[in-house]
């Protein structure tokens, strides 16, 4: 019997002990996603949990916490130009780059320090 990996279920990052707030504000203010509730058998460990579409991304607790400062997520941004303006408005700031042909993104860091990409495919102008 062979398998099929569908679709992404979830993104995990760290974040320090006792941080969920910052979390809940980052993620759930300026970000804008919905926190979904934990299952009873995970609230424990701390951490707070989101959605976005079919997605779900998890702020977990660790306790010897290290930033994440290559490895990252990327999400794709309908108008990229206002989010970043919508970042400016909460005095976060980013790195703009554009090393990808027909791709703007955005380096953002959490307020964990773990590095974030958010990017939005432009149009090509036709070349002959």
């Amino acid at each position: 019997m062979t398998f099929t990996l569908t679709h992404i279920d979830h993104i995990q990052l760290a974040a320090p002990p006792n941080s969920e707030s910052e979390a809940r504000h980052f993620f759930g203010t300026v970000l804008e996603l919905t926190e979904v509730e934990k299952p009873e058998s995970l609230k424990k460990r701390g951490g707070v949990w989101f959605e976005f579409g079919s997605y779900q991304l998890h702020i977990g607790v660790e306790p010897a916490f290290s930033s994440a400062k290559k490895a990252h997520p990327g999400f794709y941004v309908k108008n990229l130009p206002a989010f970043k303006d919508h970042l400016t408005s909460f005095g976060i700031s980013f790195i703009e780059d554009q090393n990808i042909p027909g791709v703007e993104r955005i380096y953002v860091a959490d307020p964990f320090d773990n590095r974030i990409e958010f990017l939005e495919k432009v149009n090509l102008p036709f070349s002959n």
